[in-house]
């Protein structure tokens, strides 16, 4: 018996549109909110203790990022959707977990909603949903839990060292998708090493009861990674061609340099795709191999014993006239017979 699955589409079965209902399984993550308050010459860090401290940021000349963990407070995400002003369908979309990556544009902000990918140490790959909203001097994001791949950001913005404290808040946005994108140049290596191993398993002759197992499992796993890689290419393209003041033309060099990443990384995925397909073709082949090798060693031997079985079922009748049955020299004769047969067989095999 399988393992029962639980649809995440349940919840909003008879829901209005804009209904605002988490559908992840985190539902006991603890809300965490820092904010990042900067210009060229200062920066400001803090954890706030609740949502409406985040309201003070909006009438600043800074730019603020707001970071966000914890998509079950569905009540603190809806005060922070009213003082921005986000649209109802955005914030449904930020706690759906299983939104697919996606762009959205309105008169004062962008809504971006993305795949954030990486491994664990035990190698288990992990997709956690990030959205960011793009403001005029503001970047909001939200994540479903602690623990993300944001921190090169963190440092860049602590530091103060290259362009990312004199420039907006859309070089902001670049940043952290930069960061996402990054991370998905580490999971495509790994997935890449997972592949070259199965294959020189194969090479090797030492196949396991359990290869196909593997084989089948890291299939699902590219499956899962090229859903959350490949919509990101229409996402980076709908930023280069937009007409929003909120993307400075001096930047959109930024994002065309993201976009060729997502092209490198969507190449590396289709070939490891023809690769997994070519191993699972190449395991049918070793197993197929190994039964022929099993078939002709069954069939050498049924070779020998039919002709054994035959006269024995013969002989072993209850009749008084078969011949050579009280000849003396009965059973030379039927041994002298079965030589030329084994003659024959060496020849043939």
């Amino acid at each position: 018996m399988g393992k029962k699955r639980t649809s995440k589409y349940k919840k909003h079965v008879g829901k209005s549109p804009g209904a605002i209902v988490y559908t992840g399984e985190k539902n006991a993550q603890k809300l965490f909110i820092e904010s990042f308050d900067y210009g060229p010459d200062f920066i400001n860090e803090q954890e706030l203790q609740n949502i409406d401290e985040v309201f003070k940021f909006k009438s600043t000349d800074s730019i603020t990022w707001i970071n966000i963990n914890g998509l079950n407070h569905i009540n603190e995400i809806e005060k922070i959707g009213a003082h921005y002003n986000l649209h109802p369908l955005v914030l449904e979309d930020i706690v759906n977990t299983s939104q697919r990556p996606k762009i959205d544009e309105y008169e004062d902000y962008i809504f971006v909603s993305l795949k954030m990918l990486y491994y664990d140490v035990d190698e288990n790959i992990t997709i956690e949903q990030v959205s960011f909203v793009l403001g005029k001097n503001y970047v909001l994001t939200f994540q479903e839990s602690e623990g993300d791949v944001f921190d090169t950001v963190r440092e860049r913005l602590r530091a103060g060292k290259g362009r990312i404290r004199t420039l907006g808040s859309d070089y902001l946005l670049y940043a952290l998708v930069d960061a996402v994108v990054d991370h998905y140049y580490i999971v495509s290596e790994t997935m890449g090493n997972k592949v070259e191993d199965l294959e020189d398993l194969l090479f090797s002759g030492n196949v396991k009861d359990d290869l196909s197992q593997q084989v089948l499992s890291l299939k699902k796993e590219l499956l899962k990674v090229r859903r959350s890689i490949f919509p990101l290419r229409e996402i980076i393209s709908r930023i280069q061609k937009s007409d929003s003041d909120l993307i400075l033309k001096k930047n959109l060099q930024f994002y065309n340099d993201v976009y060729d990443h997502i092209i490198q990384l969507s190449d590396s995925i289709d070939i490891f795709r023809e690769m997994i397909w070519s191993l699972m073709d190449m395991y049918m082949t070793t197993i197929s191999n190994k039964m022929n090798e099993v078939m002709k060693v069954l069939t050498i031997i049924a070779t020998i014993f039919i002709p054994l079985t035959f006269i024995a079922g013969i002989y072993g009748m209850n009749f008084d006239n078969i011949p050579e049955l009280h000849n003396p020299y009965g059973y030379y004769i039927l041994v002298g017979n079965y030589v030329p047969y084994f003659y024959w067989n060496d020849l043939l095999f």
